[in-house]
């Protein structure tokens, strides 16, 4: 096969590859990297004798991925109190074809913090399953266990994942009118509007970068209300976004990025809060979505 008819067919399943790395890693960065090693391991070996590319090129994805959260695991420096994954930012009136195949299935923000606290294989085993629907018996060999053993990590994962990630509400106008009221009552200073509108077990996760002390986790409606009017300022700022699909908002004083917040509504009421306010990394998103308004 020549290089520019590889090159095409191999296009063909960059979406789709790029959704399975960013579901194991969380990273958008880190995703195009083990993509863009899948294509070289293809460059150098030729699509000869494969009958499912998709299928293959998913499978050197996959083992990348593996490679890289081992990695991560055996660095002996960690991330400084509380990391996010990178957000996907889009326009709230809907998510752009670009990361329609990123974001299908629902990867919020909530999901991939609890995507971060599994072991790798837990995570390999649990995203090509469950997300993916790929058969036990593919997923074995790259986790190198039975296909037995990999349900196992599989079903252990999924019993994590359902036991800390809340399910957000299907209805997105619902979640947007409930950010909305987040913002007006942070905009008006007011602690009881934003209480009103906090699960009582409320979550709210600050990533500003690796500086000892600056990155934090607040629990409950209370403590959570007295954050969010510390940070008024912004609200004054901030306008409605989508992030990872759902209600979000992003800060953006005289048009420079300050942070992007994604909700996760549950019930009715916000359950969890995520801010990623670490410049470097903002720095790196595709925020077009902003287009020059204030």
């Amino acid at each position: 096969m020549d290089d520019d008819r590889l090159a095409e067919r191999f296009e063909q399943h960059r979406g789709h590859l790029r959704a399975v790395a960013y579901r194991m890693l969380g990273s958008l960065s880190e995703a195009d990297d083990a993509v863009q090693e899948a294509w070289v391991h293809l460059g150098r070996s030729g699509a000869g004798g494969v009958e499912n590319l998709g299928g293959w090129l998913r499978t050197v994805v996959a083992r990348v991925c593996l490679d890289m959260l081992r990695t991560r695991r055996s660095r002996p420096e960690e991330p400084v109190g509380v990391h996010l994954p990178d957000p996907v930012v889009d326009r709230e009136d809907g998510v752009g074809p670009e990361h329609q195949a990123l974001l299908a299935e629902g990867v919020g923000l909530a999901l991939l913090v609890v995507l971060d606290t599994l072991r790798p294989a837990e995570r390999v085993a649990f995203v090509l399953h469950d997300l993916f629907a790929v058969p036990f018996g593919e997923i074995a060999p790259l986790v190198d266990r039975s296909p037995a053993a990999t349900r196992q990590l599989a079903s252990r994962a999924r019993r994590r994942v359902r036991g800390a990630a809340p399910v957000p509400d299907a209805d997105l106008a619902g979640q947007q009118a409930v950010v909305g009221a987040f913002l007006a009552a942070a905009r008006g200073g007011d602690v009881d509007a934003l209480v009103a509108v906090l699960d009582p077990q409320v979550v709210l996760r600050a990533d500003r970068g690796p500086v000892p002390g600056a990155s934090r986790e607040v629990r409950g409606a209370r403590a959570v209300a007295a954050s969010a009017l510390g940070f008024a300022w912004l609200a004054d700022h901030a306008r409605p976004v989508l992030v990872n699909g759902a209600a979000g908002l992003v800060a953006a004083p005289q048009g420079r990025l300050a942070s992007v917040l994604g909700f996760t509504v549950a019930g009715g009421m916000v359950a969890e809060i995520d801010i990623l306010a670490d410049p470097a990394r903002l720095g790196q998103l595709d925020l077009a979505v902003l287009d020059g308004r204030p």
